[in-house]
């Protein structure tokens, strides 16, 4: 085979000699392994492209954007902490997102006229508990760090805003007027599930997870249409929309006072699949190459 453009880009040491390697096929595609001991590596050969792997992996290896956004809403909660019963509340409202300030009722409630534009960012930072924030941390951990690696700290900032906002302009345009509290970042992490699930599926389906455990962003990216195509991405999204309309009925509250809708969430992945592409894009060493123009004999 040969092929037509060049999918990943050759990164590591060039091939040497005196390498112990042993080969095996995934998906009719050679891989070949080899330890370098004068290099102290171990190499990673696939289809003839070299990769360098460090001999102990990081315990820890978190995008800076991902820490910084971790940071960002455990500060916030730590701040909470030292607030009275009367002063937390003020200051959740405040920052929370609330549909009932664009229907006349801003005069009544903290944060005054300028939390009507502020807070469709704010709301993303407040968390309703610990047990809130932690479960939100796990998934932003998972889907944000594979984002982040993909796309780089600044396109995974801009994307994850981007995301938020189409959650919660969601919840407006169903709840409008609505005076419940909207807070947590659930809905910007469900936009970055739906990004990775674009390339994550796709090196799976492609034959290319050796290549993202070196280089996600060299990975195949599907498109929205071939993914809502794939059987598997099809359930995955079924078990996922199911599971938020379950927790959305019962609700997270702060208190008797504020929720995260499950509306939101949706708002989030729907922008997330549909931008992620356009994000994908704007990284400069990101690849996206159709399928048939991957490969001939």
């Amino acid at each position: 085979m040969t092929s037509k453009a060049e999918r990943v880009p050759a990164r590591g040491l060039p091939p040497s000699q005196g390498l112990n390697s042993d080969q095996i096929v995934n998906k009719g595609r050679a891989i070949t392994e080899r330890t370098c001991s004068r290099r102290c590596k171990k190499i990673i050969c696939v289809e003839n492209k070299d990769y360098a792997l460090p001999n102990k992996a990081p315990i820890f290896n978190i995008p800076a954007s991902v820490v910084w956004s971790l940071g960002l809403i455990v500060a916030v909660q730590l701040y909470r902490q030292w607030l009275g019963p009367e002063a937390d509340f003020n200051f959740v409202i405040s920052l929370a997102f609330i549909p009932a300030r664009y229907a006349g009722a801003i005069s009544d409630i903290p944060g005054g006229d300028a939390s009507a534009y502020y807070s469709f960012l704010t709301y993303m930072f407040v968390h309703g508990d610990w047990t809130h924030l932690v479960i939100n941390s796990l998934w932003l951990l998972a889907f944000g760090s594979a984002v982040a690696r993909r796309i780089g700290d600044i396109n995974y900032v801009l994307f994850s805003i981007l995301c938020g906002l189409g959650g919660i302009l969601t919840h407006l345009f169903i709840h409008w007027g609505d005076i419940s509290p909207v807070v947590g970042a659930s809905a910007a992490i469900s936009g970055q599930m739906a990004g990775a699930i674009r390339f994550i599926f796709g090196a799976y389906k492609y034959g290319q997870l050796a290549e993202s455990r070196i280089d996600p962003k060299g990975t195949r990216l599907v498109g929205v249409v071939e993914a809502l195509k794939d059987p598997k991405i099809v359930v995955f999204l079924l078990i996922w929309l199911g599971l938020n309309i379950l927790v959305g009925v019962g609700g997270v509250s702060i208190g008797q006072s504020a929720s995260v809708a499950w509306e939101a969430h949706i708002g989030g992945f729907i922008t997330g699949l549909l931008l992620f592409g356009i994000m994908d894009r704007m990284h400069s060493a990101a690849v996206s190459i159709p399928p048939e123009n991957w490969e001939e004999d």
